[in-house]
Formats: structure tokens, sequence, C-alpha cells
């Protein structure tokens, strides 16, 4: 009799206990479920400083005098170019422009020969003259697209 009070008394507490964490583990996933949600939503709100218009998915860059347009579609190249990116100015043009000349024959290259190299990331063929100017800010963001191509695709140019 006496054991069948203790076993009992220590069974009530026990079965407390076990409801209380497994209402604390509910309430933690809720917590995590909630906060995953809103991260999702402020990046997607992230908004460009100086421009003060939301990231889009596509980069034009165009120049009538020039006649060119380059359109950049890919999805988290926006972003990236602002937060992962080297600053403006950081590279020479020169610079860029060499390797912009280096990276575009690659790519064409690869662009040719579709039995060897993914048609699927090679789609289209970059018309680049070495012989204009296009200009700091084209060759900044066409660099920079390579850049973010080979980290996402993981190829190497």
């Amino acid at each position: 009799m006496l054991i069948n009070e203790l076993f009992t008394a220590f069974l009530i507490p026990l079965y407390k206990l076990r409801a209380m964490r497994n209402l604390f583990y509910f309430s933690l996933l809720l917590v995590l479920i909630w906060s995953c949600k809103s991260a999702k939503t402020t990046a997607l709100v992230l908004q460009n400083k100086q421009t003060n218009t939301k990231i889009s998915d596509t980069v034009i860059i165009a120049n009538d005098e020039l006649q060119y347009e380059v359109i950049i579609i890919d999805p988290g190249y926006s972003y990236w170019l602002l937060s992962r990116a080297q600053p403006r100015n950081y590279y020479s043009l020169s610079f860029l422009e060499n390797k912009n000349i280096f990276f575009i024959n690659e790519w064409n290259r690869r662009v040719n020969q579709p039995f060897l190299n993914d048609p699927k990331l090679y789609e289209l063929r970059i018309d680049y003259d070495p012989n204009i100017h296009y200009g700091y800010e084209v060759n900044y963001l066409i660099y920079n697209y390579f850049i973010y191509f080979q980290n996402r695709y993981k190829q190497k140019l």
C-alpha cells in the first residue's frame, strides 16, 4: 500500500513535467518558424539606398550613344552585387576591361561547345568589342556578374 501511494505521488509530477517539456518544445518550434519567415520577407524587401527602389532580378545597362544594351537576368545577382561585391572604383578601368575580355572570350568559347559545357548555363553569346569604350559602370557590372556566376554555379572561367 505504501508502494502504491509512492508510485502515484511520483507519477503525477512526472506526467506534468513531460507535458511542460512538450509545451516548451512546441513553443520553441513556433518561434523558430516565425523568425525564419520574417527573415525571408526582410530579404525580399531590401532596398537599394542609392535609388530607393526595390531590388529586382534584372539589371539593365544601356547607352543610346553607343547603341548597346546589356541585360542580366539572374535571380540573386542584384542582391549579391549590393551585399558582397567590391565597391565601385575599387578596381581600375583597365583591370576591368582586361578581365572582361578574358571572361567573355572563355564564355563565348563555351557557348560554341554545347556538348562539352552545360547549354543551360551558357545560352547566349556575348558581343563585346574591346575597341569600344563602354565606360566604368558597364565593365564593373559585367565583371561582377562573372564573379557571381562562377561562385553561384561553381564554374571556373
